[in-house]
């Protein structure tokens, strides 16, 4: 048996007993010891305001159509940032007693189906904690680093630092995914690395991780745009990465960049975007605006830029800034038995994270 968590309706939030499957030839079973929160998405179940939750997603078309939900009440099996011990296993491919990241949602205990669960073991010189942005959430990033080296050089593209090394970089947002990107901006050579938010705890965690910083009440884009000069009539970022679901942020983001520039949207967006005027800026400045989701890498490089090698991507980039991000990043550690109320003071607003993970216990007593 497993704990799950579930959310039976918006704001309604608890952890219900699931039974666990054999363990089938070439899988394994593990026990969860970190699972990461990904606030974004996972608070638009516990709202009610993810699209899937009223309407339905056609894959073969790629787009939501009025008609059944694709996705309904109780909804389990949310999260993807898990890391788990190998309990047993009946494949040659993990050893009893690895550490391994995944993407299996928030349970304690999982059964890997070989068919269709990937799997990237840790190295034991990582610290484990981090092994939570591993599997989905690293890659995330990377994958946006790899839209702004595409843009730049095309398939010509040879690692994740050709789109920002010697180039002025703007993220927009300073969440989990805004604070990696511009990690790995910085990683790889950029030659400024600003970051823009709202909150000031959260620009204080990005100023620690060697960013500049500035608010959107500082004006940024007038700011940038008067210090970042290219040419006449050629000022601002030189690319820009969108990191935050709201639409005045991916306004700023089309202010920030410079003509003929392109904005890397890695935002969600639940709601409206009134504010997004794109008879001003993304005209007149002639601008790009790439999503770049990690349910696909740029057109041309998927066989060369899988899901495994921006995995091995991040475990570099955590290996380097591992303990800056584990230090300022992870801002809250809570077990499993307090998800559920955990989950609805974040919906409510009543407490905040930038990211949050859930530990089992169990796993400490034994470390």
């Amino acid at each position: 048996m497993c704990e799950v968590l579930s959310i039976e309706a918006p704001g309604e939030i608890t952890l219900v007993e699931e039974k666990l499957p054999a363990v089938p030839d070439g899988g394994f079973r593990v026990a969860t010891t970190y699972s990461g929160i990904s606030a974004g998405t996972e608070l638009t179940y516990v709202k009610g305001s993810n699209p899937y939750l009223s309407a339905t997603w056609d894959p073969a078309l790629g787009l939501f159509t009025e008609g059944t939900p694709s996705i309904g009440y109780p909804v389990r099996g949310i999260g993807y940032m898990q890391v788990g011990r190998v309990v047993e296993t009946r494949t040659r491919a993990v050893r009893e007693g690895a550490l391994v990241a995944m993407a299996y949602g928030h349970r304690t205990g999982y059964v890997a189906d070989p068919m269709t669960d990937r799997f990237v073991e840790l190295p034991g010189d990582l610290d484990p904690m981090l092994g939570v942005f591993v599997a989905h959430m690293g890659p995330i990033c990377a994958n946006g680093l790899l839209h702004a080296a595409t843009d730049l050089h095309g398939p010509s593209v040879r690692d994740l630092g050709d789109g920002v090394r010697g180039r002025r970089v703007a993220v927009v947002g300073a969440g989990v995914v805004g604070l990696l990107t511009a990690s790995f901006a910085l990683a790889y050579g950029a030659a400024e690395v600003v970051v823009v938010d709202e909150t000031p705890a959260r620009l204080d965690i990005a100023e620690a991780l060697g960013t500049e910083v500035l608010t959107f009440d500082e004006d940024p884009a007038v700011e940038l745009k008067r210090r970042w000069r290219h040419a006449p009539s050629d000022r601002g970022a030189d690319v820009v990465f969108q990191c935050r679901g709201r639409p005045r942020a991916l306004a700023l983001a089309l202010r920030l960049i410079r003509p003929q520039g392109t904005v890397i949207d890695l935002a969600f967006y639940t709601d409206g975007a009134d504010e997004v005027r794109l008879g001003e800026e993304f005209h007149h400045n002639g601008l790009s605006l790439r999503c770049a989701q990690i349910g696909r890498v740029p057109r041309g490089l998927a066989h060369a830029w899988d899901r495994e090698r921006l995995s091995y991507e991040t475990i570099a980039l955590l290996r380097q800034r591992g303990d800056g991000l584990r230090e300022h990043v992870i801002t809250d550690v809570v077990g499993f038995a307090e998800a559920p109320q955990f989950l609805a003071d974040l919906a409510a607003r009543r407490r905040h994270s930038v990211q949050a993970v859930l530990r089992d216990h169990v796993e400490d007593e034994r470390g």
